[in-house]
């Protein structure tokens, strides 16, 4: 099994920057793809990035291309979403999230972090 943390939410104005990282442990690591998901109240948990850890290869929803950038350091076994020019519509806890296969849908990530909260403030 792998274990993930995630750190670097907070509170930031509209038009800020936030980098969140993913700290990751266990005997399972590395997976095959890392991923980003968010949360809003009252929404649905909805897929934001992702990366293959042996290429370094990765993927943007539209919603934050241009905006948003994930990376990885392997000495570090960490994952990063650099987010810039953030939006109110931004705001939802973030979670992190581990899968075997290359895949944008939620029920094929099988480990997860507890989430941190971004506030993007208009």
């Amino acid at each position: 099994q792998v274990q993930l943390v995630e750190s670097g939410g907070g509170l930031v104005q509209a038009g800020g920057s936030l980098r969140l990282s993913c700290a990751a442990s266990g005997r399972t690591f590395p997976r095959l793809t890392m991923g980003w998901f968010r949360q809003a109240p009252g929404k649905e948990r909805e897929f934001v990035a992702a990366i293959v850890w042996s290429t370094g290869g990765s993927y943007c929803t539209d919603s934050v291309k241009g905006r948003f950038t994930i990376s990885k350091d392997n000495v570090k076994s960490t994952m990063y979403l650099q987010m810039n020019n953030l939006k109110p519509e931004d705001t939802a806890v973030y979670y992190c999230a581990a899968a075997d296969l290359i895949t944008t849908t939620i029920s094929q990530y099988d480990s997860w972090g507890q989430g941190t909260q971004v506030t993007v403030s208009s």
